[in-house]
């Protein structure tokens, strides 16, 4: 005969909510890990930022040339420097070009004047006896950029004596033109601290006398993007 085990109704009760409890729990255990999985989705996205950079350009303001010395009866030349600097963040570079304001350009006034040297390509100083130049040449880092690099291969306004132009530049005469001559070019950005271009001015009495008084020249420096 089997035994048979008597269970207080209280005490059935008791298991009954018991058991649902627990399964109660169970499930809600369940029901939280779900979304914890769906937590650990991730989602991306990207943004472009962008920067425009201003082309510009400057040039500094040397202060005005005195010829290395007077003319006269027994000083037949006498020379001048003047350093423009440029600075650009132009990618392309920078072109500069020199002109005078007054053709010719060395005056004392209208009908007194010095003659400009020669126009065509640069070439060395040399004025033929019975006249009176004034002309200039060039010289830098960015002048042997110049196409043809026509301002020849010094690199100081007087390598001999403190009065005598370069025999190893190249000279030219002062233009009023819009298409003045080019005398230095950069393809590129130039340095914080910029690029230095050297004129180099020149003037020569040979065997005739330039009347005394006093002489000036304007000389523009224009320096322009590329």
């Amino acid at each position: 005969m089997k035994n048979i085990i008597y269970i207080p109704k209280k005490l059935a009760a008791l298991l009954l909510s018991l058991l649902v409890i627990t399964t109660i729990i169970f499930v809600n255990s369940l029901a939280y890990m779900g979304p914890s999985v769906a937590l650990a989705q991730a989602a991306t996205d990207s943004v472009v930022v962008t920067l425009n950079v201003t082309a510009g350009i400057a040039i500094d303001s040397p202060a005005d040339v005195a010829m290395s010395r007077a003319l006269s009866m027994t000083n037949m030349t006498a020379i001048g420097t003047s350093t423009w600097t440029v600075t650009t963040n132009n990618i392309t570079g920078y072109s500069l070009t020199i002109k005078a304001t007054s053709s010719p350009a060395m005056q004392q006034n209208s009908t007194t004047t010095i003659a400009d040297y020669q126009t065509a390509a640069p070439n060395t100083w040399a004025v033929t006896s019975g006249n009176a130049k004034f002309g200039f040449s060039a010289y830098g880092t960015d002048v042997t950029t110049v196409p043809t690099n026509p301002w020849g291969s010094g690199s100081s306004c007087a390598p001999v004596s403190a009065h005598v132009p370069s025999t190893t530049l190249k000279y030219l005469g002062f233009t009023t033109s819009t298409s003045s001559p080019e005398i230095a070019r950069r393809s590129a950005t130039t340095t914080f601290a910029g690029s230095a271009t050297t004129v180099c001015f020149a003037v020569e009495q040979n065997g005739f006398y330039i009347p005394s008084g006093a002489y000036s020249a304007t000389i523009t420096a224009t320096a322009v993007t590329i």
